[in-house]
C-alpha cells in the first residue's frame, strides 16, 4: 500500500539533532513530519548511546563508591549484582524517554512516519515501512540521520563476541576478560561499566594517549588513577582478529603490544562512528556528500541545495548531541525566516568515566594549532577542601587564556 503526504518540513532522522529540530520547526508554526526508520524516537542517543550508557554508569559509580568507602570506616560488603534487573532498569529509563518524546510530538500535531527514508527527488522522499510506501512531498528538508560505529574488514563483526557500543550497552553478559580496541570516550565509558560489574579490562590504542582529543596535562591524571583498573596499551594497535570455539584471539603491535595472540570472551570495537550520508540517495535530490559521508553546510546548516538542511554526526564534528540539538533549532528558524546561524565556539565534551574528564573551548593543542599567543593556569585540587574531602584530591582545573586580552 502505498500513501502521499505533502508538508512544509520533513525531517529525516529523530536523534536528539532531529527531534529538537521537528519540535522547533512545530513551535515556529511550521507543518513537520519526522522519518524515523525505527519504532521510537531518540535515535542513537536515547535508545543505544547516551542514555543508557550513563544509566550504566551510574550502576558503576555506585559500585565503585560502595568498595572505596570501605577505607573510611563504612563497609557494605561485596556489591552483589543482578544483571537482569540491571538490564531491566536500563530499559524502564529508555521507555521513558522515548514514550516523553512521542508524547511531544503529538502535542505538537508532529507527524511520525517510520520506516527507512531515502531521496527521490530536490523535493521528494520515499519511506519504506513495515506498512507499506508513503511518498513526502516537501518545501524544506532537515537531513539528521546520524552515524554508526566504524567496522574494519579484518575483524569477525558477525561473532556475537566482537560488539560494538550498541551490542556492549545490551548487558546480556558480563566476560571475564575483555579487550576496548579505542582509548576514545565511548571505549572508556563501557570499560568502567563492565570493570565495575567484574570484567578484567585491556585497552589498546595506537596514540600516545587515551582520550586524543583532549590535552595532555589533564588525560595525565586520568591515566594514572585508571591504570590502577585497566591494562593499557598505548602507541600499540590490533593487526588480526580471529574467532575460535573458546574465545576472541588479537593480535597486537607496537609499544606495549603482547608477544603472542591474547584470547578475550569479548572484544569492543569502540574506533569512532561514520556518518551515514551515503544512505539516504541524496544525490537525486542534488545534495552533495563527500567520500566519507559527511554533507557539508553552511553556517545556517544549509546544503548545496537551499532547501535543504543538515544537522548532527552528519556534519561532521564533534559527533555530540548536544552539538546537534542546537543546530537543529538554528536549521529550523533559518526555515522559519528568522536570522540565525550556528556559530560554535564553545562545545563542551566530557568522559563520564571514574573519574571524569570534561572540556570546553580550545584545547592548548587547538591553540598551538591556530598561531594563538596563549598562557595557562592551573590549579590542582590538592588545594580544595571539598576535593580532598570528596577524595579526589588528584584532580586538576585547568585555564587557557588569550595572553593580551586575558580572555578564556
Amino acid at each position: 500500500m502505498s500513501t502521499e503526504i505533502k508538508t512544509q518540513v520533513v525531517v529525516l532522522g529523530a536523534g536528539p539533532a532531529g527531534y529538537s529540530a521537528a519540535f522547533r520547526c512545530a513551535d515556529l508554526g511550521l507543518e513537520t513530519v519526522i522519518v524515523e526508520r525505527y519504532n521510537t524516537l531518540g535515535g542513537v542517543c536515547l535508545n543505544v548511546g547516551c542514555i543508557p550508557s550513563k544509566a550504566l554508569l551510574h550502576v558503576a559509580k555506585v559500585i565503585e563508591e560502595a568498595k572505596a568507602l570501605a577505607e573510611h570506616g563504612i563497609v557494605f560488603g561485596e556489591p552483589k549484582t543482578d544483571i537482569d534487573k540491571i538490564r531491566t532498569w536500563k530499559e524502564k529509563v529508555i521507555t521513558q524517554l522515548t514514550g516523553g518524546l512521542a508524547g511531544m510530538a503529538k502535542g505538537r500535531k508532529v507527524k511520525v512516519v517510520n520506516g527507512l527514508g531515502k531521496f527521490t527527488g530536490a523535493n521528494t522522499l520515499e519511506v519504506e515501512g513495515e506498512n507499506g510506501k508513503t511518498v513526502i512531498n516537501f518545501d524544506n528538508a532537515i537531513i539528521a540521520a546520524g552515524s554508526r560505529p566504524i567496522q574494519l574488514p579484518f575483524i569477525p563483526h558477525e561473532d556475537p563476541r566482537v560488539w560494538d557500543s550498541t551490542d556492549a550497552l545490551e548487558l546480556k553478559e558480563v566476560p571475564k576478560r575483555m579487550l576496548v580496541m579505542g582509548g576514545g570516550i565511548i571505549g572508556l565509558e563501557m570499560g568502567t561499566v563492565y570493570h565495575a560489574l567484574g570484567s578484567e579490562i585491556d585497552v589498546v590504542e595506537m596514540f600516545d594517549q587515551v582520550i586524543p582529543a583532549a590535552d595532555k596535562d589533564i588525560v595525565k591524571v586520568f591515566t594514572k588513577r585508571i591504570s590502577k583498573k585497566f591494562n593499557l596499551m598505548l602507541e600499540t594497535k590490533v593487526t588480526a582478529v580471529e574467532a575460535k570455539e573458546d574465545g576472541i584471539y588479537v593480535s597486537m603491535e607496537g609499544k606495549k603490544a603482547p608477544a603472542e595472540a591474547q584470547r578475550y570472551d569479548a572484544v569492543l570495537v569502540a574506533i569512532g562512528r561514520v556518518p551515514n550520508g551515503k544512505n539516504l540517495d541524496a544525490g537525486k535530490a542534488g545534495v552533495e556528500v563527500d567520500d566519507r559521508g559527511f554533507i557539508r553546510v553552511d553556517k545556517q546548516l544549509r546544503t548545496n541545495v537551499p532547501h535543504i538542511f543538515a544537522i548532527g554526526d552528519i556534519v561532521g564534528q564533534p559527533m555530540l548531541a548536544h552539538k546537534g540539538v542546537h543546530e537543529g533549532h538554528v536549521a529550523a528558524e533559518v526555515i522559519a525566516g528568522k536570522k540565525h546561524y550556528f556559530d560554535p565556539k564553545v562545545i563542551p565534551s566530557i568522559a563520564y568515566t571514574e573519574p571524569e574528564v570534561a572540556w570546553v573551548g580550545l584545547t592548548e593543542k587547538e591553540a598551538k594549532e591556530k598561531g594563538i599567543s596563549y598562557e595557562t593556569a592551573t590549579f590542582p585540587w590538592a588545594a580544595s577542601g571539598r576535593a580532598i574531602a570528596s577524595d579526589c584530591a588528584d584532580g586538576m582545573t585547568k585555564l587557557i587564556f588569550d595572553k593580551e586580552s586575558h580572555r578564556v
